[in-house]
């Protein structure tokens, strides 16, 4: 017998709670950031909470830097009026600082995936009106030696996640990672420029009709000088992308950032 629409979202509802009280037992929710305990899984305590610097409006309509005041038209910071980056909107949920370096190194490095999902709901209120016109989610990849490694592509992850709550589908094949690049941390703006050009990314030939026409959003964790990102942008827009948006985690914010 055939099993109501709300009968069967109650009881999915149920289960879904009956199995976040069980891994709740077995592995007790503790902080994102520091392992302290809290209330539910995905949470962080009320002083990590404190230390992070979510970005929100006014910023940079092309980047989304933030900007001092509102009131400039257009409204655009000092690095994409000189230069402006390949993509054509780009939104970030985060400051990557102090506050939230350790939560995202240690997501991207040491398995703690199951901060995914809380992450992705922040990008989703910051990527708000991108995912509402978006067609596909991208995430920014690793290549294989890296992914066998690591086990993850914490952006695949994070894109992953909000397919799920924007209903955006989502791709983590169609943009690869020909050469294993050197990792980004500690390098100069020139530096990563380099590390990332040279052909370091591709769109099979064979996917290249899921990307060609489609409003694409470009997903990644943190957003340093943007060199990957344009990198990425780029090759996307090569393969017949109608236009490409960034949304990623957390982004630097200093003045030396500039879009290449």
């Amino acid at each position: 017998m055939a099993v109501a629409a709300p009968a069967l979202a109650r009881l999915m509802g149920t289960l879904a709670r009956t199995a976040e009280r069980a891994l709740d037992w077995i592995l007790p929710p503790l902080c994102l950031s520091c392992r302290a305990p809290v209330g539910r899984q995905g949470e962080l305590c009320a002083e990590c909470w404190r230390g992070l610097r979510f970005l929100h409006p006014p910023w940079c309509d092309r980047c989304g830097w933030p900007l001092p005041h509102e009131g400039l038209e257009p409204a655009l910071c000092a690095a994409c009026r000189a230069q402006p980056p390949p993509w054509r909107c780009g939104r970030a949920a985060l400051v990557y600082d102090e506050g939230s370096r350790g939560m995202i190194v240690r997501f991207k490095h040491a398995e703690r995936t199951e901060a995914a999902a809380t992450f992705a709901s922040w990008m989703a209120s910051a990527g708000e009106a991108l995912l509402a016109e978006a067609e596909l989610l991208v995430p920014v990849p690793v290549h294989r030696l890296r992914l066998l490694v690591r086990g993850y592509n914490q952006a695949a992850l994070l894109a992953k996640h909000l397919a799920r709550r924007s209903g955006v589908p989502w791709s983590p094949d169609v943009l690869v990672r020909r050469r294993a690049t050197a990792s980004q941390q500690g390098l100069s703006a020139a530096a990563r420029r380099a590390n990332v050009t040279a052909r370091a990314f591709a769109v099979p030939a064979r996917l290249r009709h899921r990307v060609a026409g489609r409003r694409i959003v470009l997903i990644d964790d943190v957003q340093t000088t943007g060199a990957t990102l344009s990198a990425c942008t780029r090759v996307l827009a090569d393969a017949g992308a109608a236009r490409v948006d960034v949304l990623v985690l957390a982004r630097v914010v200093k003045p030396a950032t500039i879009h290449i």
